[in-house]
């Protein structure tokens, strides 16, 4: 669930850090105020993210926008330090505003910030001015940051809050100064106004405070999206277990099983046709198996990361069983793949690994060294405070959290839709992955703890330093084959980051880097035109020694990862004429528990 950086970004650079000129960038959504070419994947990109943002969304999104005490007063040092750079800096910023009062300054938006693409921008010279002086006040600013040349946790707070708040001042937000508020007021007689009040109001009198990205009404679970026919075979207290109808007259022997994450519903795997990497894995004769997630409340806070590592084995033992199979393979997203990396651990302690035919890791972070501005913020002060907080109510409520991963990107996620609803009056546009990271569920408050816990001690990384099920996990004693995708402008989990599970491992790891970022390289269905991924052999330990040997194939990693799991699926046999192994069923898909609220 979150933010990512453009999907044209240099690789090689950290992916938490923004490029010099990020400052002064917007990447609006297709169809909002702003305009442009940005596709509305870019936008979900920045919509979604990692689950283990969790210390904000329970202490509260201000924290991460006010600069940190401690980081302003590096900051202020650092630039004490280079008092000719500072000097060097506010003298060039001088001359720059007084070539733009002037009228003599030739400052101009990059090609991709719709944000001053309407032509009242450059044609009116109130407006001209107030745009260049942004501009070049957000370049220095970020420049200040750079030179600084502050330690990389510093550097990442530092730098957002300078970046939300330069984004913040941008007079495009201003609705006295920006044309289109005046247009679109001329043009509907001042409905739009009225309109961009109601929404206004609507959207910061509850969680998320932040304006909508997609009308609550878009679309409809079941009907547009989670639509994959099949009937839920268990309903635990946990999680509902749906098996999907196969629709090939034969399929492969060995099932799997996809662990969605633990915040948001599971149809992030299971959108609209043609969207659903459910639908394509059972359409190349696959057996698919869904948890689908209780959405917890007060009365589960105790479930901690064993409850839901049992919920995983739980749902491998329903699979073998309906299946027939004595073997299972795993795929996970997101934070689901941190609990299925834990239960490998505990399967390979207690010699019983031989069950996981396969593993795929989606967009999973397992070494939390440097875990992208995620992990900037992350540290044992505020991961206690937070867990003291989420303790308090038993839960961690997603709308927070929805509201704390908004401001990772104020311009894709706050301005840009301030713009289109508030100032303009309009309703955002319809998209299903928009709809999906809205649909948000709670975190127990064991789970929370569990995860911060485990992160800040970067846990995973040290054999033996966590359990599961009471088993030590050693993620080297996993020798199960492995399946690790990324998206190379992810920036929630840094690609970078991703693979560094190639090297906790011990088994054969095919690691795959996706065009895309973080929901983006998900949702990557082969009839992408502009798709492409890149693989390498063999896993280098140095990220950009691997990325520098890979070579680039077109259209999606789906393709490559359905061949690849079914090389270790087994032979195929006769598809199933019943679901359930002959067991009543509970229900069709998507189930119950998917509606919660």
């Amino acid at each position: 669930m979150s933010a990512a950086p453009r999907a044209d970004g240099d690789p090689r650079r950290t992916a938490a850090g923004p490029p010099p000129e990020s400052a002064s960038q917007a990447v609006p959504a297709p169809g909002s105020a702003t305009g442009g070419d940005t596709g509305p994947e870019d936008v979900a990109d920045a919509a979604t993210g990692l689950d283990m943002i969790l210390t904000d969304a329970a202490l509260g999104p201000l924290r991460r926008l006010l600069p940190p005490v401690g980081g302003s007063l590096r900051f202020a040092a650092a630039l004490a330090r280079h008092p000719r750079t500072v000097l060097t800096h506010t003298g060039q910023l001088v001359g720059k505003i007084g070539r733009i009062g002037f009228g003599r300054s030739e400052v101009a938006p990059g090609p991709k910030d719709k944000r001053y693409a309407d032509p009242a921008w450059s044609g009116n010279p109130l407006l001209k001015r107030a745009m260049q002086a942004h501009l070049v006040a957000a370049k220095t600013a970020t420049q200040l940051v750079d030179d600084a040349e502050l330690p990389w946790a510093y550097d990442e707070r530092i730098r957002f809050s300078v970046t939300n708040i330069v984004e913040a001042l941008a007079p495009s937000n201003n609705p006295l100064l920006n044309p289109l508020t005046w247009k679109t007021a001329i043009d509907t007689g001042g409905r739009s106004a009225v309109s961009g009040t109601r929404r206004m109001v609507r959207d910061l009198s509850s969680a998320p405070r932040v304006p909508a990205m997609v009308e609550p009404d878009a679309f409809e679970v079941g009907k547009d999206l989670a639509r994959t026919p099949g009937v839920v075979v268990l309903r635990t207290p946990v999680f509902e277990l749906i098996q999907y109808q196969p629709t090939t007259p034969n399929v492969r022997a060995v099932p799997m099983v996809l662990v969605p994450p633990t915040i948001n519903k599971f149809y992030i795997a299971d959108l609209a046709e043609g969207r659903s990497i459910v639908e394509y894995m059972v359409a190349g004769g696959q057996q698919v198996f869904m948890m689908s997630w209780r959405n917890p409340d007060a009365r589960h806070a105790d479930w901690g990361l064993d409850t839901y590592g049992q919920a995983v084995l739980d749902a491998m033992a329903a699979a073998e069983r309906i299946s027939g199979s004595p073997q299972t393979g795993l795929m996970s997203f997101c934070s689901g793949g941190i609990i299925t990396a834990m239960v490998l651990g505990h399967l390979a302690a207690i010699g019983e690994q031989d069950r996981v035919s396969s593993a795929c890791f989606a967009v999973t972070v397992l070494d939390q060294s440097r875990g992208g501005t995620a992990g900037a913020f992350l540290d044992e002060k505020s991961a206690q405070a937070a867990t003291r907080a989420s303790a308090k109510k038993g839960y961690l409520d997603g709308a927070t959290l929805a509201e704390v991963f908004a401001w990772l990107r104020p311009n894709d996620l706050i301005w840009n839709y301030w713009v289109n609803n508030y100032l303009q009056g309009k309703p955002p546009p319809a998209f299903d992955i928009l709809y999906w990271n809205a649909d948000t569920t709670r975190m127990t408050a064991a789970l929370h703890r569990g995860f911060l816990g485990m992160s800040v001690r970067n846990k995973l990384t040290k054999p033996g330093a966590t359990t599961m099920l009471g088993s030590r996990v050693d993620l080297s004693a996993v020798t199960v084959d492995s399946y690790v995708v990324a998206g190379i402008a992810d920036h929630i989990c840094p690609w970078q980051s991703c693979y560094a599970t190639t090297q906790l491992l011990g088994g054969d790891t095919r690691f795959v880097l996706s065009t895309n970022g973080h929901i983006a390289s998900l949702v990557n269905p082969p009839s992408n035109p502009k798709s492409t991924w890149r693989t390498a052999t063999p896993n280098t330990p140095d990220a950009d020694e691997w990325l520098a040997s890979a070579h680039t194939e077109k259209g999606s990693w789906w393709t490559d990862y359905r061949r690849w799991v079914g090389e270790r699926s087994g032979e195929e046999v006769d598809a199933p004429t019943e679901l359930g192994g002959g067991q009543p069923t509970l229900g069709a898909a998507p189930g119950t528990y998917i509606f919660d609220k």
